[in-house]
């Protein structure tokens, strides 16, 4: 197979560029095999929105996006079975024109199936797990160029699904689907601290925003079931917003999606962003930790400690809550989360000392990273707070053998026995 030129060299943000000898984007599910078993490294890449290395190689990149789009629905089964590299906000938009749903959808439509389940990206809602639990099956390539699928009835599956893109290139995910149905999004201003455990467990879906410049959250965004009464006036000793707002200040509202109670479909309300707009120019950086939810006052007040700091550095901090599972390496395992999500100002040089001040005050409280983000924890802190860890290194060596997945990244996390 021709490596490919027009395929981007670099990620979403721009802060990483790939290091790959060759870029590829076969047509063919036969081209994408043979692409894999006739290499020494290869790795897949989705819409590129992690910012860091684990997904990047020094051998073949490899772009699923000219495999055909399907999307194939099981109403007896209750799931649909689609293209890797589907992006969340097509696939929402041709379920709801089926009377179907996902139980919830992370900030971004943009973001592709494959690439958010295998970094365990997640939305919100003390009710709703990640993106990744609702995987009922995966078709992968292995490093030999054989096509499998597994199931929940495998017992690797839990280890196979947030995978790091470690163990094979996946094609195609199949997802547990609902019937559809509408939301109302509010956003209030000005959230007490204190207040802040219940505001977060008042709706379907709840995001707060803080900059970090008061102990006040300066926004929640609450993404409530469409019949349900509308929130009383001063909920919570906040003030009502009157007019669509940004979470980043200075961003267009336009971008975002429809508020002030409007009642509208689950995938035009869930995400933050419109499909149809670009959320940002990308010139940012990301972190995000995983807390136990039972740690939310505690945590939050460690790093009160270092408001200032963040905030010199902060485009704006998101918390929401995330439900367990029990996938080997999602962030959620086994406990009910707080995400703790910082989009920072684009400059390394600044955000990595507080990076590591914000680790720092965290670790008593066994934080793990979205995989998919900028961190510099420690591997053997990371190590600790999954009890899979062990298992998903064995797997990692029982799916491939010679490494043809690896990264340098994911040696310094999973090393080679």
């Amino acid at each position: 197979m021709t490596a490919v030129t027009d395929l981007p060299r670099r990620n979403w943000a721009g802060n990483v560029t790939y290091a790959a000898r060759a870029v590829h984007r076969p047509s063919s599910l036969d081209e994408l095999r043979r692409l894999v078993a006739g290499s020494d490294r290869v790795r897949a890449v989705g819409t590129g929105h992690s910012f860091n290395r684990l997904g990047d190689t020094t051998g073949d990149l490899v772009s699923l996006a000219g495999l055909p789009p399907t999307v194939e629905i099981d109403r007896e089964r209750g799931t649909v079975t689609v293209a890797a590299a589907l992006r969340y906000g097509d696939l929402a938009t041709r379920l709801y024109a089926e009377g179907l749903a996902l139980a919830n959808l992370a900030s971004l439509p943009h973001i592709s199936v494959a690439g958010a389940v295998a970094t365990g990206t997640h939305g919100s809602g003390v009710g709703n797990r990640n993106l990744a639990a609702a995987v009922a099956a995966l078709e992968l390539v292995t490093a030999d160029g054989d096509l499998v699928t597994v199931d929940r009835g495998d017992s690797r599956f839990a280890g196979m699904v947030v995978s790091l893109g470690a163990l094979g290139v996946v094609t195609r995910v199949t997802l547990d689907t609902t019937p559809t149905f509408d939301v109302r999004q509010y956003v209030h201003l000005d959230l007490p601290a204190e207040a802040v455990d219940t505001a977060l467990s008042s709706a379907y879906s709840v995001s707060g925003f803080t900059s970090w410049r008061s102990s006040r959250i300066d926004q929640v965004w609450r993404k409530q079931l469409a019949d349900q009464a509308a929130p009383p006036a001063g909920w919570l000793g906040c003030t009502a917003a009157t007019q669509p707002v940004h979470p980043v200040p200075g961003m267009p509202a336009r971008n975002c999606t429809a508020q002030l109670g409007e009642p509208g479909p689950w995938h035009e309300r869930l995400p933050h962003f419109r499909l149809g707009f670009t959320p940002s120019s990308g010139d940012e950086l990301q972190s995000e930790y995983h807390l136990p939810r039972a740690a939310t006052a505690d945590a939050l007040a460690a790093l009160d400690g270092m408001r200032d700091r963040i905030a010199g550095v902060l485009q704006i901090c998101e918390l929401r809550t995330v439900a367990a599972d029990g996938l080997w390496l999602s962030p959620n395992h086994d406990r009910d989360s707080l995400a703790v999500h910082f989009t920072w100002i684009d400059d390394a040089t600044a955000v990595l000392p507080v990076l590591a001040e914000v680790e720092r005050r965290l670790a008593p409280f066994a934080p793990r990273p979205h995989w998919g983000k900028v961190f510099t924890l420690e591997p053997a802190a990371v190590a600790a707070t999954f009890p899979r860890y062990a298992d998903f290194q064995a797997l990692l060596a029982e799916w491939d053998p010679t490494g043809t997945f690896r990264t340098e990244a994911l040696d310094r996390y999973f090393p080679r026995s």
